[in-house]
């Protein structure tokens, strides 16, 4: 890598720029692993099995989109904005438009076949095709915005919470506005509201395209990295047998599919319990403002917890922590919402804690990889990361449909769930993720190589090798 002159230092305006970034990506990510199955079972009235296989099945796509994606990102010269901007500018308007055509409640009334079918076209093509266009570039930025690690822990650091904000704005704004609350045999109950659902997904795509405009605008890459040529890097083949080869890869990988499939199932799983099992959408919404809190909090302690004992080693902690508060939930079974939410903050504060310091350690990873193979590829190895996030998210969706299946899910409107349903509701909600958060502290502590020994180890090296080469 080189360090381009001439350009104004790191600093805020590129944290800010980098925020906004994850701010336009969840504007429709979280739409989509939040709301999706919600908006496609009880607006269009597929079953949550077939909705969670759709989903499921779509991310697998991704398994030579996102690889080809990264690919391009390697093998891409560098411009004037830099090698990974140009692509926000040129995708952030396709995969605005492509999310909102998922959500178009018009038609409810169609066949069933066409229904399923606009799901999967519409789900393929933002996921697999605009969404990776502008992600894989997005995320591959980091390491040339700036060299240093604390830089990049300071961009992890605003990415999440960027992706926080936009977590807030969809998860506590969408609960107020697209539900209709009615009482039925004396029980209080909360129905989607279709045409008001499709209106709040354009209003997040507008939002999405003027985030990523800021985002180009703000952000600065200041490394060029070194060309990788069609020799060097090989084919999609040969990137497998390298991946298989690189424990910290293989494992980053598996632990990110472990932390996608506990988050995105509690915040799927939020679209029915509060909706259903507590009746109270208002909480829901008061329960993404506490995630917030608790995400604060994260942002405050991670990085002096990083520094001085190992983003692998808090991961550990955080995600035990996660853990136990969901299994306090699943035995204690609070019947005032209230008490959910404030047990449930615990979870969000564990959770984010990790969140806070997983880009930074995908650059670690990307960093030890340089180091075993001799050259660095950032985008071909964030488009592997980034297809193990969508295998979490896809797993999620389909768990869940499968579960809510399972349990005999099906809303019909005017109508209140039984009783067992909704207990089965709860069970899903709590037990799932608090297995995800286990495994995932054992991959981190007893398969993940780069603890902060090894990792400050390999900034040494490779700060050497780039001064050699200036």
């Amino acid at each position: 890598m080189i360090t381009k002159t001439h350009t104004p230092p790191f600093g805020i305006r590129d944290k800010i720029g980098y925020l906004l970034g994850d701010f336009g990506n969840d504007f429709t990510f979280l739409l989509s692993s939040s709301f999706l199955l919600k908006f496609y079972t009880d607006v269009m009235h597929i079953s949550a099995g077939v909705v969670g296989t759709v989903m499921m099945l779509a991310r697998f796509v991704d398994a030579i989109t996102d690889v080809t994606m990264g690919r391009l990102c390697d093998r891409a010269k560098p411009t004037r904005a830099g090698k990974f901007k140009p692509w926000i500018l040129r995708m952030c308007a396709p995969v605005a438009i492509s999310s909102f055509l998922i959500y178009q409640s018009a038609f409810a009334s169609s066949s069933m076949t066409f229904r399923i079918f606009w799901l999967v076209v519409t789900d393929i093509i933002w996921g697999s095709i605009f969404y990776t266009s502008i992600n894989i570039p997005y995320g591959s930025m980091a390491s040339t915005i700036s060299p240093e690690p604390a830089d990049r822990q300071s961009l992890s650091t605003f990415r999440t919470m960027g992706s926080t904000l936009a977590g807030v704005v969809v998860g506590a704004g969408v609960p107020l506005i697209a539900y209709d609350t009615r009482v039925v045999n004396g029980v209080e109950i909360a129905e989607m509201n279709g045409g008001r659902f499709t209106l709040i997904a354009g209003l997040f795509s507008i939002l999405a395209v003027i985030s990523y405009l800021l985002c180009y605008v703000l952000v600065t890459e200041r490394v060029i990295p070194e060309e990788v040529t069609r020799k060097e890097s090989g084919g999609p083949k040969q990137l497998i047998i390298s991946a298989l080869k690189n424990r910290a890869l293989i494992s980053i990988i598996v632990a990110s599919i472990l932390m996608l499939l506990s988050q995105f199932t509690l915040q799927q799983m939020a679209n029915y319990v509060f909706p259903d099992y507590y009746a109270n959408t208002t909480a829901q919404s008061a329960s993404t403002i506490a995630m917030m809190g608790g995400m604060i909090i994260a942002a405050t302690v991670a990085r002096p917890l990083s520094k001085r004992f190992g983003k692998a080693e808090i991961s550990v902690f955080s995600n035990l922590l996660a853990a136990a508060v969901c299994l306090i939930l699943f035995f204690t079974r609070p019947q005032n919402v209230w008490v959910y939410v404030g047990v449930n903050l615990f979870s969000w504060l564990g959770l984010g804690i990790f969140a806070m310091v997983s880009w930074a350690l995908i650059t670690d990873v990307i960093d030890y990889s340089e180091i075993k193979n001799g050259i660095r590829e950032d985008g071909s190895i964030y488009a592997l990361y980034s297809f193990a996030r969508k295998i979490g998210q896809a797993g999620a969706a389909g768990l869940t449909g499968l579960f809510l299946t399972l349990i005999g899910y099906e809303k019909i409107a005017g109508a209140a769930l039984p009783g067992s349903v909704k207990e089965g509701i709860f069970d899903i909600s709590t037990i799932v993720p608090a297995i995800g958060f286990i495994l995932l502290a054992a991959v981190l502590w007893f398969w993940y190589p780069l603890h902060k020994r090894q990792v400050d180890e390999n900034v040494s090296i490779l700060k050497e090798k780039h001064e050699r080469r200036e």
